[in-house]
């Protein structure tokens, strides 16, 4: 496989303290790659940097090999790089169907256009199938349950048709069950060609999901390797797991 999305030498910090520290990180199209560390660590801090909610201090973020340093986020979707939030933000005053006609129109189709109206809601009905809400399409974000919000928050992402999409603990506060929901979701976009870097605190489903899994503690990356080999580290260990 060969690595289309490249982090090098990435620092960042805030008000003096380091929060990214000469970070450097590769994946590869087509992989799921884990990212874990303890709270803190800059896990966070490096999306951000990858989606573009925040610039880099030094170094460079290369996708497909040019530089997107200096892209605004929406510019970054434009390219192929959507994200998830942590919280999921939907437009609550719309409904979910509604919600995923914004980003089809806006970055996928360009300006509103009422001749591609009914191809831009068929396409927004088809995402939803994929990620199980079909069945919710006329309801409002206010009336869905927390897995419901969080196939939805993907569903958003989705719809910007990403080469690479970036997961920021997409299963958080889910019972087990609804984590396997959204992790046969995502295992199944990985199927269809999509690039996943999944950030998670459950570990069962990172060692699920995650044919790699890279460990940042401190703003560094102590460990980058097999999942098994990863939770079997040392360092790994003392740091992430507390033993």
């Amino acid at each position: 496989m060969t690595a289309f999305l490249n982090v090098q030498d990435v620092t960042k910090t805030f008000f003096g303290f380091t929060a990214l520290s000469n970070v450097n990180l590769n994946v590869a199209s087509g992989e799921r790659l884990g990212l874990i560390g303890p709270n803190g660590s800059g896990k966070t801090t490096l999306i951000n940097c990858i989606s573009g909610a925040l610039e880099v201090d030094t170094g460079q973020i290369v996708f497909e090999g040019s530089s997107i340093s200096k892209l605004a986020p929406h510019q970054r979707a434009k390219t192929g790089v959507a994200r998830t939030f942590q919280i999921p933000q939907p437009f609550h005053s719309m409904s979910v169907v509604e919600n995923l006609m914004v980003p089809l129109e806006y970055i996928v189709h360009g300006l509103i256009d009422a001749s591609n109206e009914e191809s831009v809601y068929c396409e927004a009905s088809e995402i939803l199938s994929r990620v199980r809400l079909d069945d919710r399409r006329h309801a409002h974000p206010g009336d869905l349950s927390q897995v419901e919000l969080r196939k939805l928050e993907l569903a958003r992402a989705i719809a910007a048709r990403p080469k690479l999409l970036i997961c920021d603990e997409a299963m958080a506060g889910l019972a087990m069950k609804e984590v396997n929901e959204i992790l046969d979701i995502l295992l199944e976009l990985n199927s269809a060609g999509i690039t996943i870097v999944m950030i998670e605190h459950i570990m069962q489903a990172v060692m699920r999901f995650s044919q790699r899994i890279v460990c940042l503690t401190a703003g560094r990356i102590i460990c980058d390797d097999l999942p098994e080999n990863v939770m079997a580290n040392p360092e790994v260990r003392r740091a992430y797991l507390g033993s």
